[in-house]
């Protein structure tokens, strides 16, 4: 009988494809979430073949089922507890031996399984044949569905095989293991059947007790001290990859016939002595596009802003909209929310271009080549993937840490990826360096990107040095197949970033424009005549003092630097409402700020210090809350908090202190 819904789980192992798989049956219409009682992310989307409805589950990327990391902890407790009906293990078809590991760990699973052949394409390119008549046969006559999700071809067949023939397939054991071990499970069912009455696939629960797994022997704990005298599982693993090697023997032909093209790439990519030098010249590229072009782009929505301001104006007046109600809409709300989205060229290119180096393969390379230089800091090069992703966005970034072993590289790469400059601080950049730098703008801004790196490498280096008990691991990493980016799984990337990025103007940005502007209109009087006697200007006072050294001594700045906590981008949008500019990025706009500043005697120093203060000091609230929810300590995230503030606050004064002296 056909369920009204098939929960269809989708594993494999990381840069296999699945997660371009499952976009391409879900496109954009995903649902975000964290998995009951862990912090890994999961995603859903729906699709239907025919008439019958389809929950699609993209699990975390994962090598194995052993439960060592929270990924394949997760990914095994879902498919435990019934939360899918069928398996699609997507394979690299390209580097099936290796794929094939997790197959044979899924088969003994007991739940239904269809192997999706991906990346076919590459192992055409390559002049190899998979015999796919043979491979379903050594694979217990399990479905095997070649697929291209970069091409978008067998998806159809794939679903086929999902919706008419999952209830029909059988649980094959397809390994038989040597006389001693297989003695041995027959024991360990006996007893677990006996004992604990499990109502199917009682071998997969023989087979980890005999691996000594840490959650089924506490599950289902059996004493017999003659059966489990030592952990089998180097045997057990043996044992499969002996198998696999005769499925690989039977079933691929003419491996080795054509060279690979990413062997050819990465000899230069990953060269020990240019690998570095050229993933700078990487970013330095992405942050020219990112600046000029960007810019370019930023005019017409210049344009479109301060149109739509004058209108709005015009209208109320006509309206004959009370005065206060007035200046809340197009000096409070207008001026904060539109300055930010004058940004969103900036944002789009960067995210773009982020994506693109994804999905290429190239950023998984980044951690090889600088394995080296964050060894010498006691960290892994695995370390500096969050730090790279921090460059987007710090929140992913921080929960890309848990790729990390140990709980004490993940605290120490989480204290410094809020260095990294994500993209919510750009508007800030572009804005002063734009306004005090003119031609060397651009050179001013992309400075900060490397400050950031410097800062949190010299941080890095610092707790090594403290913490002499660390050490550097060797680095085990896949370097995937170099592909051309695949244009869907980059525009729905894309577009959930830049959703983000709307999503943040409409709320978070939208209600501490609104704030501010009350701040900066109102008294302990009620409403304030002069901006000077207003709740903000009490605020930014007691800050004076303490920001003073910095070449920040304005009250207004210590309202922008408190009001962007809640977000980076609303220090911009707090500048347009604290200083009653309608377009800061106009050139009018630009002009007055600068000559408003300038009065006070803030230049182009003052401008360096506000940035690299900005880039320094406490992340948004979004950061914040997923520091403690990463790490589980409150004492933790307050004590990163209170050293960024410190740092900030030295380098900035260091910075303005020594720039004056000169």
């Amino acid at each position: 009988m056909q369920m009204e819904v098939i929960r269809v789980g989708f594993v494999g192992n990381p840069n296999c494809g699945k997660t371009t798989l499952f976009n391409a049956y879900t496109g954009a219409n995903l649902k975000v979430a964290n998995w009951p009682g862990v912090t890994v992310e999961k995603v859903e989307g729906e699709t239907i073949y025919g008439d019958q409805k389809l929950k699609l589950i993209d699990l975390p990327g994962i090598y194995s089922l052993t439960s060592y990391s929270i990924e394949e902890k997760v990914s095994r407790r879902c498919i435990m507890e019934h939360e899918v009906d069928v398996i699609i293990n997507v394979a690299d078809a390209s580097a099936l031996e290796r794929n094939l590991y997790l197959t044979m760990q899924l088969l003994e699973l007991g739940k239904p399984v269809i192997l999706a052949l991906n990346m076919m394409d590459i192992v055409e390119e390559r002049g190899m044949e998979i015999d796919l008549h043979r491979l379903p046969e050594m694979l217990g006559g399990i479905p095997v569905v070649p697929v291209s999700a970069r091409k978008r071809t067998g998806l159809d067949v794939l679903l086929h095989a999902v919706v008419h023939h999952y209830e029909e397939m059988h649980r094959p054991e397809i390994v038989t293991y040597r006389e001693d071990i297989e003695t041995k499970i027959c024991l360990l069912e006996q007893v677990l059947k006996e004992t604990y009455q499990i109502p199917e696939n009682i071998r997969w629960y023989a087979i980890k007790l005999l691996e000594q797994d840490e959650e089924i022997t506490s599950l289902y704990p059996v004493v017999l001290p003659e059966v489990l005298d030592r952990s089998y599982e180097k045997d057990i693993i043996n044992q499969k990859y002996d198998y696999i090697e005769e499925v690989m023997e039977d079933t691929l032909f003419y491996k080795s016939e054509k060279a690979a093209f990413t062997d050819k790439v990465d000899e230069i990519l990953t060269h020990p002595i240019w690998g570095m030098p050229i993933f700078f010249g990487v970013m330095a590229v992405v942050f020219f596009l990112t600046f000029f072009v960007g810019d370019t782009l930023k005019g017409g929505f210049e344009v479109l802003l301060e149109s739509g301001s004058d209108g709005m104006l015009h209208l109320l007046e006509k309206m004959g909209v009370a005065p206060w109600m007035i200046s809340l809409v197009v000096e409070g709300i207008i001026a904060g929310v539109g300055g930010i989205l004058t940004f969103l060229p900036n944002i789009f290119i960067l995210f773009l271009a982020l994506a693109f180096l994804e999905d290429s393969g190239y950023m998984a390379r980044v951690a090889y080549v600088m394995d080296g230089l964050m060894g010498s800091l006691g960290l892994s090069g695995k370390a500096f993937l969050p730090m790279v992703l921090g460059f987007g966005c710090t929140v992913p970034a921080i929960m890309a840490t848990r790729a990390l072993e140990k709980e004490s590289d993940r605290r120490r790469t989480i204290l410094i990826t809020p260095f990294m400059s994500c993209s919510a601080r750009l508007p800030v950049y572009v804005l002063f360096a734009g306004m005090f730098f003119g031609k060397y703008a651009v050179f001013a801004a992309i400075s900060m990107y490397f400050l950031g790196m410097v800062i949190a490498v010299v941080t890095a280096l610092v707790i090594h040095r403290i913490e002499t008990h660390t050490e550097h691991h060797t680095l085990l990493i896949e370097l995937p197949e170099y592909k051309t980016p695949n244009a869907r799984t980059i525009a729905v990337y894309v577009w959930e970033k830049v959703k983000d990025y709307l999503t943040k103007a409409g709320t978070t940005i939208f209600i501490a424009s609104i704030i501010i502007w009350f701040l900066l209109n109102f008294g302990v009087h009620g409403m304030a005549d002069e901006v000077s006697e207003s709740f903000g200007a009490v605020l930014g006072r007691w800050m004076e003092p303490v920001l003073a050294p910095a070449g920040l001594g304005m009250w207004q700045i210590g309202v922008a630097l408190i009001s962007g906590i809640s977000a980076k981008e609303v220090v911009v949008s707090s500048f347009c409402v604290l200083f009653g500019i309608g377009n800061v990025n106009s050139a009018a706009g630009m002009a007055s700020l600068t000559e408003q500043l300038a009065e006070a005697g803030f230049g182009p120093l003052n401008a360096y210090c506000m940035m690299i203060f900005c880039l320094l000091y406490v992340p948004c609230a979004a950061t914040i809350g997923t520091v403690r929810k990463e790490t589980g300590s409150l004492k933790f995230t307050l004590k990163m908090l209170l050293f960024q503030l410190a740092v900030a606050w030295l380098v900035a004064v260091l910075v303005y202190q020594v720039g004056s002296f000169l």
